[in-house]
């Protein structure tokens, strides 16, 4: 246990890019691979590192994440021996606004922050996809008697737009910081990839506080710890980078941002392979979750014949609670309690908690939000002009979402 370590997950961000899946619920409460949500990821890494003194700090649309939360979470830890993991909704102790960046949200929750006299705080993001031993980070950051840590991904240079980028020396001191630079500086000696922040931090407790409180009066500062804090301290303090490297296959690890609708679709299809990057059932690093009480997974159906029924599902992973009563599923990944009727097909799709697929249905290339009901002989994602006519949302990648309001009534009634 890192007992001097404070650990705080930035879970406040709008998420509109996934929308119609955050129209209800933050992004780090969307499901992900069927039985998670996305925060369960950073919450685990914590965990499984030694981090037991945790923040979360919301704002928008967080209940179903405070329900996940407290369900699933708190009682793992032991608040006798100071062990905790708290929400904390926005306050306004400072100023009467909402959170402006990355930097004022910490900045924001700085009492609480202090009350805990940490030694080192580990700042994180509570909407990425990775394995991450925190611990590792720490003691590089220890190590080097640094004032701030930055964990780093090697990637491509046309992903620049979406990162803060990094120059570092041969010791892997930060020499230069560029935030979303459209021409950004690569890797030497490779061209084709930049040094990437994944906007995880370590800093010495100390030296953040310092630095919040000279941002926080900085005129035309956005308050933000890629556009703002890191690129003034680069010249005056010990800032490093810390290469976030596969401990298996010594290259570049797995780690997804699944801001867009197409990204956290991707995602999810990455872990339907018969050999995902991303292992979810390695036993030395267990990503936890809330787990309801549902029944195991049920096939129902075997029958022989050219037009008989057979419940089965290939290269697919299937919930507790689900049956597959006479339909088909290939590639893809159903949630708790659904169920896929007889005749009925489902391809490379996503079906969330809930979802009813109606007999001789057809779904393909989807992601359909929790409760949604697709009535008998529906089709969904053989025709987009179609979709789009019902009121689905369709990305430019092709995949078809249908949000929880949306339900069976854009389609006609076909059982008759």
């Amino acid at each position: 246990m890192q007992s001097g370590v404070l650990a705080v997950v930035l879970a406040g961000g709008k998420g509109s890019r996934l929308e119609p899946l955050t129209r209800d619920r933050a992004k780090p409460a969307v499901p992900f691979g069927g039985c998670y949500r996305i925060i369960d990821f950073t919450l685990s890494n914590c965990i499984n590192s030694g981090l037991r003194k945790i923040l979360i700090l919301t704002q928008y649309k967080a209940m179903s994440l405070d329900r996940h939360i407290n369900l699933g979470w708190n009682r793992l830890l032991c608040r006798e021996l100071g062990e905790f993991i708290d929400i904390v909704p926005p306050q306004q102790r400072i100023d009467e606004h909402w959170y402006q960046g990355t930097a004022d949200a910490v900045y924001q929750n700085i009492y609480t922050l202090e009350k805990e006299r940490p030694e080192y705080v580990v700042i994180l993001a509570g909407d990425h996809i990775y394995k991450m031993d925190y611990h590792k980070l720490l003691h590089a950051h220890q190590q080097r008697r640094a004032d701030a840590t930055i964990a780093a991904l090697r990637v491509h240079r046309s992903q620049s737009r979406h990162f803060g980028v990094m120059v570092v020396d041969d010791e892997q001191r930060v020499v230069g910081f560029q935030e979303k630079p459209l021409e950004p500086r690569t890797i030497p000696g490779d061209d084709e990839h930049i040094l990437a922040s994944m906007g995880i931090y370590v800093f010495t407790a100390r030296f953040l506080f310092e630095q919040l409180c000279v941002d926080a009066t900085r005129p035309g500062s956005r308050h933000d710890f890629g556009h703002d804090v890191i690129p003034s301290v680069i010249d005056s303090h010990r800032v490093y980078a810390f290469p976030f490297l596969d401990e298996n296959r010594k290259s570049d690890a797995y780690w997804r941002d699944v801001g867009t609708l197409d990204a956290y679709y991707a995602a999810n299809m990455d872990l339907v392979a018969v050999d995902p990057l991303l292992n979810m059932y390695d036993q030395r690093w267990p990503i936890r979750t809330y787990q309801p009480n549902f029944p195991p997974p049920k096939f129902v159906f075997a029958e022989e014949g050219p037009h008989a029924r057979r419940g089965q599902a290939l290269d697919s992973i299937v919930c507790s609670g689900s049956i597959i009563s006479g339909g088909t599923v290939e590639r893809s990944i159903l949630g708790f309690n659904t169920r896929v009727n007889s005749f009925a097909r489902v391809e490379d799709s996503i079906l969330f908690e809930g979802v009813d697929i109606g007999r001789h249905a057809q779904v393909r290339r989807a992601i359909i939000d929790k409760g949604v009901r697709i009535p008998p002989g529906a089709r969904v994602g053989y025709d987009h002009d179609h979709d789009r006519a019902r009121g689905f949302t369709v990305t430019e990648g092709g995949v078809v979402v249908i949000a929880k309001a949306d339900g069976g009534e854009h389609f006609p009634d076909l059982s008759r």
